[in-house]
C-alpha cells in the first residue's frame, strides 16, 4: 500500500529523473519516521558503468535515496516548500553491508533524531530482504532556494 505514489514525491521532493530515488512511500509517522521503495530495475542508468557485467547500485546512491525519504518527511513539515530545498552537510557512521543488484527492492526506512526549522538529522537504513545493505546518519538543511 502507497501512502505517497511518485506523483506526490515530485510534489515534495525538487529531484527529478534520472536522479529521483525513491518510487513510493509506503509508512509515515510526521516528524518521527518514514519508510519509502525503491525498486531496482535493470535499466538503472548507473548500472551502464557500475560494473559491467557485474552490475551493482553504487553505495552512495543507496545512501543518496536514503537521504531523498528522509527530506521527504522534513519537507512536508514546511508550509512554504516550493520555495525550499535540502541540502546534505554530512554523513556519520556509514557503513555497507551487502551489494544492491537489479531486480532488488530497496526498503528505505528513515528515523528522525533532530527535525528543525533548518538543521536535519536523521538515521536510515537500507535493507533488502530484511537484510541490510546500507546505513548512515545523514545531517542536512533545508534552505531557501536561490
Amino acid at each position: 500500500m502507497s501512502i505517497l505514489d511518485s506523483v506526490a514525491i515530485q510534489k515534495i521532493l525538487p529531484h527529478r529523473y534520472p536522479f529521483l530515488l525513491v518510487d513510493k512511500i509506503i509508512e509515515l509517522e510526521p516528524r518521527i519516521r518514514i519508510v519509502g521503495i525503491k525498486q531496482v530495475t535493470a535499466n538503472e542508468y548507473f548500472f551502464q558503468g557500475h560494473f559491467p557485467g557485474i552490475p551493482v547500485m553504487p553505495g552512495v546512491l543507496q545512501i543518496e535515496a536514503l537521504a531523498q525519504v528522509g527530506a521527504i518527511l522534513a519537507l512536508r513539515e514546511f508550509e512554504d516548500r516550493d520555495d525550499k530545498i535540502p541540502y546534505f552537510t554530512g554523513i556519520d557512521n556509514c557503513r555497507f553491508r551487502r551489494p544492491v543488484v537489479p531486480g532488488d527492492t530497496l526498503r528505505l526506512e528513515v528515523t528522525a533524531l533532530r527535525i528543525g526549522t533548518k538543521v536535519q538529522k536523521m538515521h536510515g537504513v537500507a535493507l533488502v530482504d530484511g537484510q541490510i545493505a546500507a546505513e548512515a546518519d545523514i545531517l542536512s538543511i533545508i534552505a531557501d532556494k536561490p
